[in-house]
């Protein structure tokens, strides 16, 4: 099994911690795509083919990742069949929050990973249901500055745990990244799936 460190295709701070806290040693290398969703498009099938654009994407723009296990991922909150993304203000985080409040909601994260052979990819899939909670606290909770970047406008890993009632499943899901299928996958590629001590 290999231990060079893989490329995380992602910008995101929560998802290298993810990978840290397993030992999974890796570089991070940050994509630009264009998440528009395409009409008619579940939320399951939107968060996957994310995953495995930004994968794609990456090995193709950065010649240096041609040989590396390269890792992606995605993910979506979604209340049905609609699709809660980050929230572009104050206004639009109540009303995320106000529709989950006191409902159970799915949140989706895709993982893609490519190992130079091929494209692989999987679902992690988690319901998180919201106690009822009022338009003030909401408020309060976008002028903390914690939901602006997170998708639902929410955070299970800080303040916004306050929100959660119940959790099915792992918490790592909700936070961006599935560690048992982002682990099941690693391995299935022959990549290092942890390591006790590893570091970037």
């Amino acid at each position: 099994m290999s231990c060079v460190p893989i490329v995380l295709a992602s910008r995101s701070p929560r998802r290298s911690q993810l990978l840290d806290q397993i030992g999974v040693a890796h570089e991070v290398l940050a994509v630009d795509l264009d998440e528009t969703r395409q009409p008619g498009e579940p939320p399951r099938a939107y968060a996957e083919r994310l995953a495995r654009e930004k994968a794609l994407l990456a090995r193709q723009c950065h010649p240096s990742a041609a040989s590396r296990t390269l890792l992606a991922a995605d993910t979506v909150v979604a209340l049905g069949e609609e699709i809660y993304a980050k929230p572009a203000d104050e206004e639009d985080c109540v009303r995320m929050l106000g529709a989950l409040s006191g409902r159970t909601h799915e949140v989706i994260t895709a993982i893609a990973v490519h190992d130079g052979r091929g494209l692989t990819s999987d679902l992690g899939v988690r319901r998180v249901t919201f106690r009822v909670n009022c338009e003030d606290e909401s408020r309060r909770y976008w002028k903390s500055g914690e939901p602006a970047d997170k998708a639902g406008g929410y955070a299970i890993q800080g303040f916004g745990a306050v929100f959660v009632e119940r959790l099915e499943g792992s918490c790592s899901c909700v936070m961006g990244l599935p560690l048992f299928e982002t682990a099941r996958l690693l391995i299935a590629v022959g990549a290092q799936a942890w390591q006790e001590g590893a570091t970037r």
